[in-house]
């Protein structure tokens, strides 16, 4: 049975109705009005994209040379730091590298190694100097890298004594480089301009001398490291073509002088992927109270961070 509306009830619908379209336009009045001010205010809301995610192909190998600066503990030093970073969705890998001048936050562990009792800014180099001089070591300087570089992680790790450069230059036959110092005096075979081919001492005169060159600069000495990185760099790759066994054996000959959590793996990736650059960090190097500290350039840095580690 239908039910005809009467007059009274006709005009309360026609209210509720009209109390509805109201509000509704009131509300999407407020929505303009807030839009209107915001943007006067240069306040406007944007859509927030997604945020940059890790690239989960990414894989790090930390690469530390280590000298010894006086007797005594504590007195061996991450002298030469270089970050592989691999990236196995297009199988290549970029390395960074990293002056031991840098300034970042460095761990002072306890006599055992064990206990972080104060976190400290200083030169990265110092971070290898608490710890056992081995794995703790090692990971304390990985720490460190990964603080400076946003907290990424730091997968592999490998140190190496500065002794072993002559080791490992040898077994690939030497390194050819243009010399780029006067060395007269510290090793007279090393002639500026003219092309050498590196063989054992003379290898590790080249990459770790600063004192008694016209420029003593840590800057300078990772200059040569590159060139001499390039070199051996092109020498083991074409080892590596001609025996599968290379990577095997470079480390097996210089096992003694190693500590390391890596894997033969990962090093033939280093000969077998595509190599992108070789990234030296962009910054300033200033007079600390005591030593030379280079502080990074913060937009460089961050930029090299999210075009390496972020998809």
């Amino acid at each position: 049975m239908s039910h005809r509306l009467s007059k009274r009830e006709k005009r309360k619908l026609i209210r509720a109705i009209s109390i509805v379209l109201a509000v509704s336009l009131a509300f999407v009045a407020v929505l303009k009005l807030i839009g209107w001010w915001e943007n006067r205010q240069g306040g406007e809301v944007v859509p927030k994209s997604d945020e940059p995610k890790l690239n989960p192909y990414v894989d790090t190998l930390l690469v530390m040379g280590i000298d010894k600066y006086a007797d005594g503990a504590g007195s061996k030093q991450a002298d030469f730091i270089l970050l592989f970073v691999i990236d196995d969705s297009d199988k290549s890998y970029t390395a960074v590298q990293i002056s031991r001048d840098t300034v970042a936050e460095v761990k002072v562990l306890d006599i055992t190694g064990n206990k972080v009792i104060d976190r400290v800014e200083k030169q990265i180099a110092l971070a290898y100097s608490y710890g056992d001089g081995k794995k703790t070591s090692c990971l304390n300087v990985a720490d460190s890298v990964s603080a400076l570089f946003g907290g990424v992680a730091i997968e592999h790790y490998v140190s190496v004594s500065m002794d072993a450069v002559p080791v490992l230059n040898d077994f690939v036959g030497g390194v050819e480089v243009e010399v780029l110092d006067d060395f007269t005096g510290i090793d007279d075979s090393l002639v500026k301009g003219q092309t050498v081919t590196l063989m054992g001492d003379s290898a590790l005169t080249y990459v770790r001398t600063r004192q008694g060159l016209a420029d003593p600069s840590n800057e300078n000495r990772m200059a040569r490291q590159r060139q001499y990185l390039k070199g051996l760099y092109e020498k083991s790759v074409a080892a590596a073509s001609e025996n599968q066994s290379f990577a095997e054996e470079a480390l097996s000959a210089v096992k003694d002088y190693t500590v390391s959590n890596s894997s033969v793996a990962v090093f033939d990736k280093l000969l077998t992927y595509t190599q992108k650059g070789l990234i030296a960090l962009e910054g300033e190097s200033r007079k600390g109270e005591q030593f030379m500290e280079f502080y990074p350039d913060e937009e460089f840095l961050n930029k090299t961070v999210t075009e390496l580690f972020y998809q």
